[in-house]
């Protein structure tokens, strides 16, 4: 049980770490004020009625285009403190005592207490099932 909560731990600092330390992008597309789509790692496709550019240069179009695009840039930490004499005191004692505490929640788990070992059970004088007519089949 113990090397399976250790597994468990283990898994989720990795998980941490590694969201911890990724960047990644999140793209919007607005059509007037209302967020049509979203994506991630990927370029937002649109509503499809973003206004196209004249092809002559005497035609332009006087209206404003009413489809937005935002980009969201989520940067990831780019500096991990590998180093543990840099911990200060207070930090290093939490750390001690928390793992202090957490190797003595496991410490007296291995011995079975049974609290009904010294009483008899209930002598039968009737057949229950018989008496019910329920069988096992």
């Amino acid at each position: 049980m113990k090397q399976f909560f250790h597994k468990i731990m283990s898994l989720t600092m990795a998980f941490v770490v590694l969201f911890s330390t990724m960047s990644f992008t999140l793209n919007m597309h607005y059509c007037g004020d209302t967020l049509v789509e979203t994506a991630m790692f990927l370029k937002a496709k649109g509503c499809g009625m973003e206004m196209e550019k004249p092809s002559a240069d005497d035609c332009s179009i006087a209206k404003k285009n009413c489809c937005d695009d935002e980009q969201l840039a989520i940067q990831g930490q780019e500096e991990l403190q590998l180093q543990v004499d840099k911990i200060s005191f207070e930090k290093q004692i939490f750390v001690a005592s928390f793992v202090y505490s957490y190797i003595n929640l496991f410490e007296n788990l291995e011995e079975n207490v049974v609290s009904f070992k010294d009483y008899s059970p209930p002598l039968v004088t009737r057949q229950i099932y018989k008496l019910d007519e329920t069988y096992l089949i």
